[in-house]
Order: structure tokens, then C-alpha cells, then sequence
């Protein structure tokens, strides 16, 4: 077995800057035990944090975002469900198109300024983080 680019591991620790829930469109994928903990978070049932929050795309369910592209979540004073976000928000940067390369983590590092900062994560924890991202 080969070891990965990262096998000394890569450090990140959120900062909570919002860079990654921020001015670009695209999706962030739920499903039905993230929804129940939002939609609680937010003292809301779930039909109505559904009507509120969440758009059907092709059979799954994602978080609505702003016209500028920000999560509908972010605010000046940083994500309004941290403790719930979902495993999307939750595994950034491990996602594969940052840790395939170095190439895409110096991406992720230009992106967050929380990449190569903090705590260090080992080539385990990185890979059961990155499969934890097939969305």
C-alpha cells in the first residue's frame, strides 16, 4: 500500500471566517437526521424548516443559499448553526478535491485561512473524512 501525499498529515482548525459558506453558488446536501437537528437548533418543526431552509435538487435535499451565493446559514457574526451544521460543512476541507493533491489543499489554504493551522489531522482520520464526503 502506498502513502498518500499527506502521510505526515494535515493541520486545519476552523476559524469560523465563513469563507467556505460564502459568494459561491452550489450545494450543501442534507439528509433527514441533519434536517431533525437543524430544524430543533432553530426551534422549528421540520416541515417548516423544510419549506424555510431546503430545495429539492434531482431526489435529495440541499440548504438554500442567498443570490451572492453565501449559505442561508452565515451571518456577520459567523454560522447561526455551527454545533449542527451538516457533515458537509463539517468534513471542509477534507473533501476530495482539496486532499487528491497538494496542488488542491494549496487551493483549500488559499481558500481558508484555518488550512495548515491547528490541530493536526493523521492519514486515518483524513480518509474517513473524505469518504464521509461522497455527496
Amino acid at each position: 500500500m502506498s502513502v498518500p501525499w499527506y502521510g505526515e498529515g494535515l493541520r486545519f482548525e476552523c476559524t469560523r471566517c465563513g469563507g467556505c459558506c460564502r459568494g459561491e453558488a452550489g450545494y450543501v446536501w442534507v439528509d433527514d437526521l441533519e434536517v431533525a437537528l437543524m430544524a430543533r437548533c432553530l426551534e422549528l418543526g421540520v416541515a417548516e424548516f423544510a419549506r424555510t431552509y431546503l430545495r429539492k435538487v434531482s431526489g435529495a435535499y440541499s440548504l438554500h443559499e442567498l443570490a451572492n451565493g453565501d449559505c442561508i446559514f452565515w451571518s456577520p457574526a459567523g454560522c447561526r448553526i455551527y454545533e449542527v451544521r451538516p457533515t458537509q460543512c463539517r468534513t471542509f476541507p477534507f473533501w476530495h478535491e482539496y486532499v487528491g493533491s497538494p496542488r488542491g489543499w494549496a487551493i483549500a489554504a488559499r481558500r481558508c485561512p484555518g488550512v495548515n493551522h491547528g490541530r493536526l489531522y493523521l492519514p486515518a482520520e483524513i480518509e474517513h473524512l473524505v469518504e464521509l464526503t461522497d455527496f
